[in-house]
């Protein structure tokens, strides 16, 4: 069985595929070009990738093709219809990056509470030295306990973001559309308005994509700062540019963006350098324990391929 991977480098250099070596013949690329997609997968089993996309022209190039295992959790890079039509079976991983994501979302969220770049930035450039004060208290911090915490997206993450929250003291507000009776779920214009801090959690789907525009953004406190770890497409990016050049927001962060990586033309460029402000290059569900979860449950699905199992099949 000859099992081909197209995008290794998106999981780091420092982790290895023994465990899909063991499997069958393993050909590893670092980056795919779309346009080598087909060249590469001829004759090919399985295909293991995260951001490729599989359009269905290139599935029906590909008639050995049988297994495509998704090295995450989304598949929107992937005509599933087309999958269905041909019998190619499609695999994602579920869980592996629950703690990773939950981690660096509250180290956003509370990097913008705190300021921390700014004074962290105070120490670098000897403004501290040279202030001849022992402590610099500006600008203004507040602290988390008792602020309202609003979590777009109930999933595995946007549950262990509640838990972490709740532990810091925050009153803790939920938005899905089908609700949960052990958490505090409201309406979305509801989160939008008594938040302090929001952080997103959703799949893209024609339903979230910019779930968070121009008219969601006003219902927010000046205060409020929004944190992004889910995909860059649930935002208008645009609205959200301005929302913080004109301070209709007090802060924004994101690992994610409509366009990866960020492009020139983005206009979150516009706002990349300002103060209230963090930018991290999709870097938040990579832990080094994520990744190897990561490896050795795509291991799990394609032996349970083998064995005629379902496991984590999304057709």
């Amino acid at each position: 069985m000859k099992i081909t991977v197209l995008d290794a480098a998106t999981l780091g250099n420092d982790v290895t595929f023994d465990k899909w070596q063991a499997l069958g013949e393993l050909t590893v690329y670092a980056t795919t070009p779309q346009n080598e997609v087909v060249n590469r997968l001829k004759n090919s089993t399985v295909a293991i990738l995260n951001k490729v996309k599989m359009t269905g022209e290139i599935l029906a190039a590909l008639p050995e093709l049988r297994l495509i295992c998704v090295t995450a959790t989304g598949y929107d890079n992937i005509d599933i219809n087309a999958c269905k039509e041909l019998n190619i079976a499609v695999c994602n991983v579920k869980g592996y990056s629950t703690h990773s994501v939950a981690q660096v979302t509250l180290t956003l969220a509370l990097a913008l509470m705190t300021h921390l770049p700014e004074y962290s930035e105070c120490v670098k450039n000897g403004e501290y030295t040279k202030s001849g004060v022992q402590n610099c208290l500006t600008p203004v911090f507040c602290e988390l306990y008792g602020k309202t915490f609003g979590i777009i997206g109930l999933g595995n993450i946007g549950k262990q973001v509640a838990r972490v929250a709740e532990a810091f003291g925050c009153r803790v507000l939920c938005f899905k559309r089908t609700p949960e009776q052990n958490y505090n779920c409201v309406d979305l214009e509801t989160l939008l308005k008594e938040s302090d801090i929001i952080t997103l959690h959703l799949p893209l789907s024609e339903q979230t994509k910019n779930i968070i525009g121009k008219k969601e953004l006003a219902l927010m406190k000046k205060s409020a700062i929004l944190v992004n770890a889910a995909r860059g497409a649930v935002t208008d990016e645009a609205a959200i540019a301005d929302a913080v050049e004109n301070g209709i927001i007090g802060g924004f962060a994101t690992d994610v963006y409509s366009v990866e990586p960020l492009q020139e033309n983005s206009p979150l460029q516009r706002i990349k350098n300002l103060p209230n402000v963090i930018l991290t290059p999709h870097m938040a569900w990579g832990a080094y324990e994520s990744r190897v979860r990561c490896i050795n449950e795509i291991a799990e699905n394609i032996k349970a391929f083998l064995k005629g199992e379902n496991k984590n099949r999304i057709i």
